[in-house]
């Protein structure tokens, strides 16, 4: 199970959003880390390990969750033992003066598309897609993806081997904790032992 970390939006002056940080202490930040690790730890578990009571630790939690830092509570399935083992990267080209959101909103509704991320550099869109094998993948660009309204051309990556994935909440929660014990220095609170 995987737990995700994300703040609140403040607009700019210049309409670009920007996150807002919303955890507050290094208890805060020790439920998240411990719920990284294991998003199944029971409440009185988790009492135990930061030092305080379940109820305590519930009110965080739902704090957490209404904040939107906790937006889900996942399991991860291994897709390759499902039949789809193949990872590929794309890149595409939107048509000059086409809406982009809509374009991803489009690309989103294509079951193979994983997630669609609008970007910088040659490419305006890079994709990350999943499929049973290069002839699925062929049907995927030549039916689905290149029959979205909007985009011109697409770069193809396949994925050679599927790396396994670090555990980067919990290493960000990790370097945000040392981030934070070097600003304010040592706080044990009870808290020392995640």
């Amino acid at each position: 199970m995987t737990v995700h970390m994300d703040g609140g939006l403040e607009r700019h002056p210049s309409g670009r959003a920007s996150v807002t940080p919303v955890v507050r202490d290094r208890a805060d930040l020790a439920l998240l880390r411990l719920l990284a690790r294991d998003a199944r730890m029971s409440r009185r578990h988790l009492a135990r390990q930061v030092g305080m009571s379940p109820s305590a630790v519930a009110e965080r939690i739902n704090r957490l969750v209404s904040d939107g830092v906790i937006r889900a509570y996942r399991v991860e399935i291994d897709r390759a033992r499902l039949g789809w083992p193949l990872i590929v990267y794309v890149g595409a080209v939107v048509v000059q003066g086409t809406d982009q959101p809509r374009v991803v909103d489009d690309l989103r509704t294509i079951p193979e598309i994983e997630d669609v991320h609008i970007v910088t550099g040659p490419k305006d869109l890079l994709m990350r897609l999943r499929v049973r094998d290069t002839d699925h993948l062929r049907r995927t660009l030549f039916e689905r993806i290149w029959s979205v309204p909007g985009v011109e051309r697409t770069e193809t990556y396949i994925s050679l081997v599927d790396m396994e994935r670090k555990d980067f909440d919990v290493d960000l929660l990790d370097s945000i904790l040392v981030m934070n014990e070097d600003a304010d220095g040592p706080d044990d609170g009870g808290k020392g032992n995640v």
